[in-house]
């Protein structure tokens, strides 16, 4: 159990370092995606609803474990396949749909849903190579 905790508390930590490098990139690379984010019709990026965006990289992480330690005997190969193949199934799985009603549902361009997708992808291939590691 000690290990799962430690192995859940390091998946977050990198996440949310992550999150939080991709946002500063994100701003410079895409100024005008990023005004988007502005928008208050369509977010809510109150000081009060702020601190979810930091608390993401630790639900994620203890979500994903659970989910590594059922089918992590699925995935073959080192450390780095099992961490990609374990983002795609996870991005095939849960992202796309998630993201397919997002973009039905919300004011939000195809772009930016597409950098949700590779966001979320990359964030759970990430997670798959520090699970693959610490937990195999």
């Amino acid at each position: 159990m000690q290990k799962k905790v430690i192995t859940g508390l390091t998946i977050a930590i990198v996440l949310l370092l992550f999150s939080y490098s991709m946002l500063h990139i994100a701003v410079r690379l895409f100024p005008g995606l990023c005004e988007e984010y502005c928008n208050p019709a369509v977010f809510q990026t109150t000081p009060e609803r702020m601190w979810l965006f930091f608390l993401h990289p630790f639900v994620l992480s203890f979500a994903l474990l659970w989910f590594w330690q059922r089918f992590k005997s699925l995935l073959q190969g080192n450390l780095w396949v099992k961490g990609v193949e374990f983002g795609l199934v996870y991005g095939v799985v849960a992202t796309l749909p998630a993201m397919w009603i997002t973009f039905s549902a919300l004011n939000v361009s195809f772009q930016m849903v597409l950098t949700w997708i590779a966001y979320s992808i990359i964030q759970v291939v990430i997670a798959g190579i520090i699970m693959a590691k610490m937990n195999p």
